[in-house]
């Protein structure tokens, strides 16, 4: 079985205006670099579908839903939040980026391939129960994993977040479900400001300083996510794979380089390798420096096989 590289054309229609840091340049310097590394020919490209509203609507309120495809323009822009717009394509790529991890959750579960990486944009995991934030629209994520537990009747399904802001929509949505251990990774105090007190023993966080480089974080990582995922022993992994924790990322101020996310793609893989059939979805989230996504990306995906 292989890895399979998840996306769509659509992904790159989605823009909000001129100068805004969530651009579709950011997935084409994945597939260039994708590209340019030799690595697309030993990946199963495959493209993302359509998530349903009825599938958006399981892991969000079912009124947000119905207000977003009531919202979608049909020319020029829409403001959803200060942050975050519609264009008249926004709609179909934020479905076709549920989509795609809802695609990789099926393909894995039935045994067509080993684990999945999503190229995906709008990314999704500042998406909360019921309103967008921060650049997302759904959170594709929880909409994978609320798939994965409905569908496949898994009980525990674990989703692993390195990206540099806190993905305080997925902690929303699964504050209170104990199937879903969230361990998230982020930069303390920054956006969304949220995350250092869960008060919750299925979501696991790690609030880094500012100017945390790979040994502290590594240490850090290895001191609060693994124990607990040794204990919920999870039957799949969902990654919010934010790449912006780089040192080069002019939206975060975190110093983690492409070895970092080698080393955390691997433990991950070896606790999906004990606990899950080896079974892991990853899905982009951050990343604003074009040439260290893409090679972030690279680093990740190749870890990931």
């Amino acid at each position: 079985m292989t890895t399979a590289f998840i996306t769509h054309p659509d992904c790159l229609k989605h823009e909000m205006g001129p100068h805004h840091p969530e651009c579709p340049a950011r997935l084409q310097a994945v597939y260039d670099a994708f590209k340019d590394s030799g690595l697309m020919p030993q990946l199963r490209q495959v493209d993302a579908p359509l998530a349903t509203r009825e599938q958006l609507a399981a892991a969000h309120a079912p009124d947000y839903v119905d207000a977003i495809f009531e919202a979608a323009p049909q020319h020029d822009y829409i403001a959803l939040d200060p942050d975050t717009s519609m264009n008249p394509y926004s709609l179909i790529a934020a479905q076709r980026a549920a989509g795609a991890v809802i695609q990789g959750v099926d393909m894995i579960m039935s045994e067509d391939i080993a684990s999945a990486f999503c190229a995906v944009r709008p990314c999704g995991h500042h998406a909360t129960y019921n309103r967008s934030m921060g650049f997302c629209i759904f959170n594709n994520v929880a909409v994978g994993a609320i798939h994965a537990l409905e569908t496949y009747q898994l009980d525990r399904v674990a989703i692993l977040d390195f990206d540099v802001h806190h993905g305080n929509g997925t902690e929303d949505i699964f504050h209170e479900d104990e199937r879903v251990m969230l361990c998230s990774s982020f930069q303390h105090p920054y956006y969304p400001g949220t995350g250092a007190n869960t008060g919750n023993a299925h979501i696991i966080p790690t609030p880094l300083p500012a100017r945390t480089a790979g040994p502290k974080f590594r240490a850090a990582i290895e001191s609060t996510w693994f124990p607990a995922l040794e204990k919920f022993k999870p039957e799949l992994i969902i990654i919010s794979a934010g790449f912006d924790a780089h040192v080069d990322d002019p939206l975060g101020y975190l110093e983690l380089v492409e070895d970092d996310y080698t080393w955390i793609t691997r433990r991950i893989r070896e606790v999906a390798d004990t606990f899950a059939e080896g079974r892991i979805v990853s899905a982009l989230e951050g990343g604003y420096n074009l040439t260290a996504l893409g090679s972030s990306a690279v680093a990740h995906v190749r870890a990931l096989m």
